[in-house]
């Protein structure tokens, strides 16, 4: 099981690894950008990622990266599964350009916390002050590079067709 650090806040590593861990899933965390080389590579099976928002078509709205990972998925053929509950449908929007997309604080980035050597919290810059960064949270993944929705009542195709089989 491979688990993307989810940069910038590192919920993969901190969260996902730690729950895998929890469940006795032996887990490597990778940098966010390695996924596609494990892909190329034959070294990833599926790939199964969450979202915050699934449009009623069946794009689905998640932490940024994850439409480079579903393109990645589709160029070296893997299944590319977005597991949700049904609680994250929007059946409201139905075009994807219409979801709001978060822009965080840069210092998200531009600032890593740790742990100093008297274990002390430290938060230190890590690149140039003259640097500006945009920290935009979310990006949308087409439905068409969407192998199935995996939701509390099953799989379905990522569709309006198939989302309303499952939620009638």
């Amino acid at each position: 099981m491979w688990a993307d650090e989810t940069r910038p806040r590192n919920q993969g590593a901190n969260l996902t690894s730690y729950e895998l861990n929890e469940e006795g899933i032996k887990n490597t965390i990778i940098a966010d950008n390695t996924g596609g080389i494990l892909m190329q590579r034959g070294e990833v099976d599926i790939c199964i990622v969450g979202t915050d928002r699934t449009l009623a078509n069946g794009d689905v709205c998640n932490k940024v990266g994850t439409y480079l990972k579903a393109l990645a998925a589709h160029d070296n053929k893997i299944p590319f599964y977005v597991a949700l509950p049904s609680s994250t449908i929007d059946w409201n929007i139905k075009d994807h350009k219409n979801i709001p997309i978060e822009e965080r604080n840069s210092d998200e980035l531009s600032h890593v916390e740790g742990l100093d050597e008297k274990g002390d919290i430290k938060k230190i810059q890590i690149y140039p002050k003259k640097s500006k960064a945009m920290n935009l949270a979310f990006d949308v993944t087409p439905a068409k590079y969407v192998t199935g929705l995996i939701t509390e009542k099953g799989v379905c195709e990522a569709s309006e067709k198939g989302l309303k089989k499952l939620f009638k």
